[in-house]
C-alpha cells in the first residue's frame, strides 16, 4: 500500500482530489501525455558515473475513459510493466504528465496471484490491510463484515476470511488480489496480465469477473496481457507497445480488423488458430532479427530495423503517432507508421 491511496491491485483517488465531480462515462478519467520512465546504466565502483540509460518508457500518451478497458499489448519488454508501475507511482516517473480527473498526480492485479499473496496472513488480514492505513473507510468495528461483502462480491465464501492463501486455487488466489483492489472502492483498476497464471478455464472466470464488477462499479480498467484474443475480449481499446513507444491505438475492430502498423500486422499473423485448414492457408509475417536494446534504440521508428516497408526516412524522423489523411475512407485510428496502411493478404500463398 502506497501512501497516495494506491493499492496493489488498483488505484483510489488521491485524498486532494478524491471527491471531485464524478466523470461523466466517455470521458478522460486519466490522461497520460509524454511519460518517460529511463533506468540509467552506471560504471566504476568508487565513483559511479551514468554512461547510458535503459529507455523503458519513452514518451508514451493516450487517455483511459471513464468505464473502459484500456488493451495494453506487445512483446515481453516492450515496457507494459514499467509504464504500470510508473502510473502507479511504483517506480517514479522521468518525466511527463498523469492528470487524473484532470488533476496532476505524480504519486497492480499481479501475474503470479500467490506471490502477491503473504503467505503468512490470513485473507482477512490481506483484504483488510487497506483499512488499516485507511480507516475512514471501514472502521475496525465494521471491517470484518467489510472483508466478508468483499470475499462475497468476487464469488468466494465470505467463511473463508480466517484461512491462508496456501488453501486456495490459482484462480481463487486471483479473486482475493481483485478483492484486496476493490477494497478502497478504486475507479481505475491496473491489471498486469492478470490471468497469464492461470489455466484457460480459469482464465475465463477471471475476465467474466472483471467484466462484472466493471459493469458493477463503473471501473476503469488498463488491462496487460500477451495473449490477443483475451485481449480484444475484454477490451474497449487496445495500445501496442514496441520499444517502450505505442506504435498503434484504437478501438478493438480498428487494431484487429483494419491494423495499419507492420508491428501490428505481424502479432496478430502470429495468433494461434484453432481451424488446422485455416492454419495452413494462413499468410504470416515473420520478423527478421532480434529486437533492438532500449539502451540503445534505433533512431528514427524503432520498427525500421525489423520492417518490411523501411525507407531512408524511417531512420531520419520519428513517425508521429496519428491518424494518416490517405485513410480516412477506412476505420481511421493513430499510427506511429510513415507508410502506415492496412494489410494486403495473399490469399494464394
Amino acid at each position: 500500500m502506497t501512501p497516495n491511496g494506491a493499492s496493489a491491485i488498483g488505484t483510489t483517488v488521491p485524498e486532494e482530489v478524491a471527491f471531485q465531480q464524478e466523470v461523466p462515462k466517455g470521458e478522460p478519467i486519466l490522461e497520460v501525455r509524454d511519460l518517460v520512465k529511463y533506468f540509467p546504466l552506471t560504471k566504476g565502483i568508487l565513483f559511479r558515473k551514468q554512461v547510458g540509460a535503459v529507455k523503458a518508457v519513452d514518451g508514451v500518451s493516450f487517455d483511459l475513459m471513464q468505464g473502459e478497458t484500456l488493451g495494453i499489448v506487445g512483446e515481453s519488454g516492450c515496457g507494459k510493466s514499467t509504464l504500470a508501475k510508473v502510473l502507479m507511482n511504483l517506480e517514479a516517473a522521468t518525466a511527463g504528465s498523469v492528470r487524473y480527473k484532470g488533476e496532476e498526480i505524480s504519486r497492480l492485479v499481479f501475474q503470479d496471484p500467490y506471490t502477491s499473496l503473504n503467505p503468512r496472513m490470513t485473507v482477512g488480514d490481506i483484504i483488510g490491510e487497506p483499512y488499516e492505513i485507511h480507516p475512514e473507510v471501514a472502521p475496525k468495528g465494521e471491517r470484518r463484515k467489510a472483508v466478508q461483502d468483499l470475499l462475497d462480491v468476487v464469488g468466494l465464501n465470505p467463511e473463508y476470511i480466517n484461512r491462508y492463501p496456501h488453501q486456495f486455487s490459482g484462480g481463487q488466489r486471483q479473486r482475493i488480489g481483485i478483492a484486496r483492489g476493490l477494497a478502497l472502492k478504486p475507479e481505475i483498476i491496473i491489471c498486469d496480465e492478470p490471468v497469464s497464471a492461470l489455466d484457460v478455464s480459469v482464465q475465463a472466470q477471471v475476465i467474466n469477473l472483471l467484466e462484472q464488477l466493471q459493469s458493477e462499479f463503473n471501473l476503469s480498467y488498463m488491462f496487460i496481457a500477451h495473449d490477443l484474443s483475451i485481449v480484444r475480449h475484454i477490451s474497449d481499446r487496445v495500445g501496442v507497445m514496441y520499444l517502450g513507444k505505442i506504435v498503434e491505438i484504437g478501438t478493438d475492430l480498428e487494431i484487429y480488423d483494419h491494423a495499419t502498423h507492420p508491428y501490428t500486422q505481424a502479432l496478430l499473423s502470429a495468433v494461434p488458430v484453432p481451424d488446422p485448414a485455416a492454419r495452413a492457408d494462413r499468410d504470416r509475417i515473420v520478423l527478421v532479427g532480434d529486437v533492438p536494446s532500449p539502451a540503445n534504440p534505433p533512431s528514427g521508428c524503432r520498427f525500421r530495423t525489423r520492417c518490411w516497408k523501411a525507407q531512408p526516412k524511417c531512420a531520419e524522423e520519428v513517425p508521429a503517432l496519428m491518424a494518416r489523411d490517405w485513410l480516412r475512407d477506412l476505420a481511421v485510428h493513430d499510427s506511429a507508421c510513415h507508410f502506415a496502411a492496412e494489410r494486403e493478404v495473399d490469399l494464394e500463398k
